[in-house]
């Protein structure tokens, strides 16, 4: 009989130990991300990075220090710094890291020059289809 209640007691800790420790390992180990990307990013003091908040709000600007708990954020129009504590932040990345304008525009000017030139070359090349060596 002890025994039972011994095993019954052993298994409902063990579970709830279970559902309560993953919860606080990610919290952790997301702040650390957190942490080890704002130092990353911190090394250039000129490039703009943009913060998610938890609550999906954003907020770009320049880092001016790193603490062990938050660090500091500049805004780029009026100056003024404000401390941000790392638990608030869901993910930092570099302002503009995605393909800009100008990318998209090179990428699209050489797919226009490859299609001219299969449209150009491959009928003075193949002599109207009456090679068939190559690409004709």
């Amino acid at each position: 009989m002890i025994k039972r209640h011994l095993a019954i007691t052993l298994s409902v800790i063990v579970t709830v130990i279970s559902f309560g420790l993953p919860a606080t390992v990610t919290a952790q180990s997301s702040t650390e991300k957190v942490r080890v990307k704002v130092q990353t990013l911190a090394t250039s003091k000129d490039s703009q990075v943009e913060v998610k908040f938890r609550d999906q709000t954003k907020l770009k600007g320049y880092i001016e220090s790193v603490d062990p708990v938050s660090f500091n954020l500049r805004d780029p129009k009026d100056g003024k710094s404000q401390s941000i504590a790392y638990s608030e932040v869901e993910s930092v990345s570099k302002a503009g890291s995605g393909i800009s304008t100008k990318t998209w525009l090179i990428l699209g000017g050489v797919a226009a020059g490859a299609v001219t030139t299969w449209l150009i070359v491959k009928p003075a090349v193949c002599d109207g289809g009456a090679q068939t060596r190559g690409i004709c």
